[in-house]
């Protein structure tokens, strides 16, 4: 039996043997197969010029007509560099000479990095600055409070044609140059309380709101008609001074008037109103306050005629 299985599957290979597909010859020329390289009568030789000004050719020809036009008749020509821009600062003025955080102060430091700047407002609180130091051209409102600035430049404010307000609270000040604030054309808020000032400088008259209170102004800190040509005065507070008479002339658009804590000891009847004109009416000034003061209102009656309220203060 296994010797007719083992003729049974030799006959059946042998069958599918036969059966297959014959594939095709590959037949191999004799002639050159025995022949040295350098012998043979059509030797492969690469020249990479030829080959590289044969690729160029086929490259240029490839192109269409109007493209090679304008490849081979456009100059070549050097593009400009653009110019560096110039830094701005954080107020929109120019950075040069300056940095782009403000200009230096006398630490090294730029401004907007010693104090803080948001858009046209300078905070410079707390800093235990000795100085003023230099602002942005554009600054609005500076505000510089509780350091140990003890004097106020001629030029510490120069060129601000923007600044709007100062505010010089708890500082150490007790000198003030005479043209520190005059050439200030926008300043519309002044506030130096709480220093050691004996004198008050010149006043530009865009002034709406002003107060020296607690300094040392005493008797002759304050001039001769100081306020007179401020016609847009509108607060007006000089309390803890030791001021011993009311500065007049006030101008007519004062609406708040703080005197309060001095030595003011009398008042005349034409301080507030005019006693030659009745009918004269003085609307706006509805704030005085004279408490504080070793005066009695009571004895000049005719000096409030003209007030839509009464001052505060003593009546006894």
């Amino acid at each position: 039996m296994q010797t007719f299985v083992n003729i049974f599957l030799g006959c059946f290979i042998f069958e599918s043997i036969g059966a297959a597909p014959i594939a095709n010859t590959i037949i191999y020329d004799s002639e050159f197969y025995d022949i040295p390289l350098g012998e043979w009568p059509h030797p492969f030789v690469y020249d990479a010029n030829e080959q590289s000004d044969q690729l160029e050719t086929e490259f240029g020809t490839a192109l269409p007509s109007i493209i090679q036009e304008s490849y081979s008749s456009a100059p070549l020509t050097e593009e400009p560099e653009e110019e560096a821009s110039t830094p701005k600062l954080l107020d929109g003025s120019s950075a040069q000479g300056s940095g782009v955080l403000g200009p230096q102060t006398q630490d090294g430091l730029p401004t907007c990095l010693l104090c803080t700047c948001l858009g046209t407002t300078v905070y410079c609180d707390d800093h235990e600055l000795d100085v003023v130091p230099p602002l942005p051209k554009k600054t609005m409102y500076f505000y510089s409070r509780y350091n140990r600035i003890k004097k106020i430049n001629r030029n510490d404010f120069a060129n601000l044609n923007n600044l709007k307000r100062i505010d010089l609270t708890a500082n150490l000040i007790s000198e003030i140059h005479e043209d520190a604030f005059r050439r200030l054309p926008q300043l519309e808020e002044l506030v130096l309380c709480d220093n050691r000032i004996r004198q008050l400088p010149e006043l530009p008259s865009t002034l709406t709101f002003v107060d020296v209170s607690k300094n040392r102004l005493g008797h002759k800190g304050i001039r001769n008609e100081a306020f007179k040509d401020l016609h847009e005065l509108q607060h007006l507070y000089i309390t803890d001074n030791n001021l011993d008479h009311i500065p007049l002339p006030l101008p007519e658009s004062l609406q708040a008037l703080h005197l309060q804590n001095n030595n003011i000891q009398e008042m005349h009847e034409d301080t507030f109103c005019k006693t030659k004109d009745f009918t004269y009416v003085r609307r706006a000034l509805e704030d005085i306050r004279l408490d504080g003061n070793p005066i009695n209102l009571s004895k000049t009656p005719y000096a409030y005629m003209c007030l839509p309220r009464l001052p505060v203060g003593n009546l006894i």
